[in-house]
């Protein structure tokens, strides 16, 4: 495919190879009109120059070729099959597509919640009820479907077999177990407070050994992977705080218990909530899970999933790390960066393609169960619906646990069958 272009931009390039390169197809830019008419390969004209009218044509947003983040006027519009964004009153598909995978609307955005996060509900994509939908996907279908049909394009579309990726997130090893003295003393303290003389009694029975710690779940993680899973985990090592409450990375058992785990799964970091204000922090909890496991760590995911760009990624690119399983929402599910591919993170302030590979999720445990307040066969539904997105369009099927929510206890009593439901999803027909 040739494509004539006034200017050929990183922003460009970035947004023609997800459509392209991610469908083994090629493609080519021209700047110059003359070899751009004579060629009798299929072409398409995206920019403003005016040629026959045999030629397709769109006049292309400003996006692509600019630089820096600029406020533009957002609505939707038909492009061939598919309703796209319209930017600044341009319908562009392409421009689409780079607005939404970048995550740009985020770079100058104030609506945040609380713990200094963007909400998906105040998102494009569920502005126009698109967040359960693989936008930048299907775009990129539709563009290829408009390509074959005007332009001669030879494609065909693909059969996608999703990856299911099981992800856990270790934010608290224990409930009771090898904490110190003084945290002891302190949660015993509050639950006479409390009366929670139910907890009293369970931290009682638990350290005395009468009883299993009832986040001690590693054993059905093990079970997970086993059946033939990629699981992955995303230790919390920070020290300890209002939001970061693992025991300590000094505690021998839990040096033995990540050494185990990481026999059976890739065990990445998962920086801690402190950690967004101050990148020494970051240095720190890598090296910590590093010495432990004597290897490089290159997976990465935000505890309470506190993304900010782009100064998040630009500090794990500075650690060092190569992939990034952070991408998507804690409010709503469904698919934050409008595709469940993997892909380079493009950074829009310096304009770069970087080596940052970032990993899409498609739902979180608690964003179904503490956010949506949902029942666990309501959940079933939209996992559903969200696997089949995937096949459709491609990329894995990665989702959030924790080893605290996978046994039925407490208020997630009867959401292991979700979990259960996740795991067995290649078998659900389109």
């Amino acid at each position: 495919m040739l494509i004539f272009v006034e200017n050929i931009t990183n922003r460009l390039r970035y947004t023609f190879d997800f459509i392209f390169k991610e469908r083994d197809l090629t493609y080519e830019f021209t700047t110059n009109k003359e070899s751009f008419i004579n060629s009798e390969v299929s072409k398409f004209n995206y920019s403003r120059a005016s040629f026959d009218k045999e030629i397709k044509s769109l006049t292309p947003s400003s996006i692509l070729f600019r630089e820096g983040v600029y406020n533009f006027s957002i609505n939707k519009k038909q492009f061939y099959k598919e309703e796209c964004l319209t930017i600044n009153d341009k319908t562009d598909p392409f421009a689409s597509i780079f607005y939404i995978i970048t995550r740009y609307e985020e770079y100058n955005s104030t609506l945040i919640d609380h713990h200094g996060r963007h909400q998906g509900k105040h998102s494009v994509l569920y502005r126009f009820n698109w967040h359960h939908y693989t936008m930048c996907d299907r775009w990129a279908e539709d563009i290829l479907a408009f390509f074959k049909y005007n332009c001669g394009l030879k494609y065909e579309n693909k059969i996608h077999h999703p990856q299911i990726v099981p992800t856990f997130d270790i934010d608290k090893a224990y409930a009771y177990k090898h904490k110190s003295p003084v945290r002891n003393i302190l949660s015993n303290l509050k639950d006479l407070w409390t009366k929670n003389t139910k907890q009293l009694l369970e931290r009682k029975l638990v350290i005395s050994g009468s009883k299993k710690d009832p986040f001690d779940n590693f054993d059905l993680i093990y079970d997970i992977q086993r059946r033939g899973y990629d699981v992955k985990l995303f230790w919390l090592l920070g020290n300890y705080g209002k939001f970061d409450k693992n025991i300590s990375h000094k505690h021998k058992r839990h040096i033995r218990l990540i050494m185990k785990m990481a026999e059976i799964s890739t065990i990445g970091i998962h920086p801690s909530y402190k950690s967004n204000s101050n990148e020494f922090f970051v240095h720190q909890e890598i090296e910590r899970l590093q010495n432990i496991l004597s290897k490089h760590i290159r997976n990465s995911r935000q505890h309470f999933l506190k993304l900010t760009l782009p100064h998040t990624y630009e500090t794990l690119i500075e650690q060092e790390i190569e992939n990034d399983f952070t991408m998507g929402y804690a409010d709503i599910c469904g698919y934050r960066a409008g595709t469940a591919r993997k892909h380079l993170w493009f950074n829009v302030m310096t304009n770069e393609i970087t080596k940052l590979k970032i990993h899409p999720f498609a739902y979180m445990d608690g964003t179904l169960n503490e956010y949506l307040k949902m029942k666990p066969e309501e959940a079933q539904e939209i996992i559903a619906a969200l696997y089949i997105e995937t096949k459709k369009y491609g990329g894995d099927f990665t989702f959030i646990w924790h080893n605290d929510t996978i046994n039925d206890y407490g208020h997630w009593k009867g959401w292991s069958q979700v979990l259960e439901f996740t795991l067995r999803l290649r078998g659900i027909p389109e």
